[in-house]
């Protein structure tokens, strides 16, 4: 009779668990100190979107989802790392389309070009912050 041992997906798991509440945590606290440095450099305090109820959730969803797209790459590519080296800059900049549609357009009371820059500057934290910890993670 064979047995499984269930230990080492389980220690994996845990693994990216922990790598992935890191990243998060330090993303949430570099995207906190970029929302404050827009409204330092003259950004309205009141732009919802450089608050952090605002800005941390799409942090995480920015996190998970990245993860999910990765281990997605890794599992199905015959070349992960050659994909996923023009992948991540391609999704870094289709990200921003939204934060240019909202300096275009100004949809969201006290839209400025530096609360837009801050916006952007965090997209760039959190591919910085979490693409290691996905490399890291072995997902």
């Amino acid at each position: 009779m064979t047995s499984i041992d269930l230990r080492q997906p389980v220690a994996v798991h845990r693994r990216q668990l922990t790598l992935l509440l890191l990243a998060a945590v330090v993303a949430v606290t570099l995207n906190y100190l970029v929302a404050r440095g827009a409204v330092a450099l003259g950004a309205d305090e009141s732009f919802r979107p450089l608050t952090l109820p605002i800005f941390a959730p799409f942090t995480l969803i920015g996190i998970v989802v990245g993860f999910a797209g990765w281990r997605a790459v890794v599992r199905r590519s015959a070349r992960p790392g050659a994909v996923l080296r023009v992948l991540v800059p391609v999704v870094l900049v289709l990200s921003m389309i939204p934060d240019l549609l909202l300096l275009a357009t100004g949809f969201i009371p006290h839209t400025s070009g530096i609360a837009v820059a801050g916006l952007m500057l965090m997209h760039v934290v959190v591919t910085a912050v979490a693409v290691p910890a996905y490399r890291l993670s072995r997902g």
